[in-house]
């Protein structure tokens, strides 16, 4: 649906895109997630059309999108401010994009279109001008026959306000102020007023960043919702890893203008392709090792089996495990002796410092284990993640 190809964008000299290039496929829920300056909102208002790339193509089904103005374009955004108008109420604030298009709007570009279609058809075959002239002439009356009134066009209007009140779970909020909303009602009228046009994509620019914490985690699933239940592409920016697994079918992992990995959220989770993602994504362990042969890493003095391949014989890597996939063990049970040296209860889970000869452990476990106790720490050969360094 949607395709970026080597775009590149400068301002005043400083590079903040370098040859992004991407494809987005129809009706996925898309994030890109990396950390403040990286290029995510400028990508995104790359595709919106609310800025020009220095080089390179936005493709919109194969079709190249770039010197079509923003409000032309099958995408409609959703910002971080809402854009809501206070003197407007609910109804009337998602009715204002139809509004603004106007009646008969389908039509009228109908009648553009032929009319430059006949205009081409005469200056190809002058000598058939009236022929032709009365051909177009016809289609243009089918198509104005076509036309509503305006009451029926105001039935268009309440027929498609209510279905997307309903579609973000404000049905019955119609005549209600926008001043007496919450955050997340303010956030879903926002989100109806973007989808009421029924754009090919729905670019959102942090939409929750305003929202408290416990709303943001409800905004995540609902958002999820709609994006199945309205059927279209969601293109999503945001600085928050949760955010970005919870919601996702594909995330795009960004730093300093480069996309870093593209892949599910299992795949970005488990599978890091470098020691950027590995510690954007999630709490890990990342430790610098030596990639002997395949299946076969070194690293804190050890050789530990894996099940990485393809490697080079003695390639320095980067290793990563996941803080949940240690285990703490009795001394002389695990791989490494260690020490607890710090505890700290996270609510779900503890979060347990263990101390070796050559680095702190991170470990997230359900079980409690006192300070200062000398313990071994553990794992299976799948919790290994070995990357290359770049």
């Amino acid at each position: 649906l949607v395709q970026l190809k080597d775009v590149t964008k400068e301002f005043n000299g400083q590079v903040v895109l370098r040859g992004i290039d991407l494809e987005i496929k129809s009706n996925e829920f898309v994030t890109f997630l990396g950390p403040s300056g990286c290029g995510k909102t400028t990508t995104l208002r790359i595709i919106g059309g609310f800025i020009d790339p220095t080089g390179g193509e936005v493709l919109f089904d194969g079709e190249d999108i770039l010197k079509i103005p923003a409000y032309k374009r099958p995408t409609n955004t959703v910002f971080q401010r809402y854009s809501l108008f206070p003197h407007l109420n609910v109804y009337e604030n998602v009715a204002f994009g139809l509004r603004v298009k106007g009646r008969n709007h389908k039509q009228k570009e109908e009648i553009k279109a032929l009319k430059l279609e006949l205009k081409k058809e005469i200056q190809a075959n002058p000598e058939q001008k009236e022929k032709i002239a009365k051909t177009y002439q016809e289609k243009i009356k089918q198509v104005k026959s076509k036309f509503i009134t305006k009451k029926q066009f105001e039935e268009e209007i309440k027929f498609k306000v209510n279905k997307y009140l309903k579609l973000v779970g404000l049905e019955g909020f119609e005549n209600r102020s926008i001043q007496k909303l919450s955050g997340g009602q303010m956030q879903r009228v926002a989100i109806a007023r973007a989808l009421i046009n029924e754009p090919k994509v729905l670019l959102l620019d942090e939409p929750l960043a305003a929202l408290d914490l416990k709303l943001r985690k409800e905004m995540q699933y609902e958002l999820k919702e709609i994006q199945r239940n309205a059927g279209i592409t969601f293109i999503y920016v945001t600085h928050d890893q949760e955010e970005a697994l919870t919601m996702s079918d594909k995330v795009v992992v960004m730093n300093k203008g480069e996309i870093q990995q593209v892949g599910t959220p299992i795949d970005i989770y488990n599978e890091p392709v470098n020691r950027f993602v590995a510690d954007f994504i999630g709490e890990s362990n990342i430790i610098p090792g030596i990639m002997k042969k395949d299946f076969l890493v070194h690293f804190d003095g050890y050789d530990f089996e894996c099940v990485d391949k393809g490697f080079s014989v003695n390639q320095e890597v980067d290793i990563v495990i996941r803080p949940e996939d240690i285990d703490i063990v009795p001394r002389g049970k695990g791989k490494i002796p260690g020490i607890v040296d710090s505890v700290i209860f996270k609510g779900v889970h503890f979060e347990i410092d263990i101390k070796t000869d050559t680095r702190v452990y991170t470990v997230h476990t359900t079980d409690y284990v006192a300070e200062g106790k000398e313990v071994d720490i553990d794992w299976f050969p799948e919790d290994i993640h070995v990357m290359e360094i770049w």
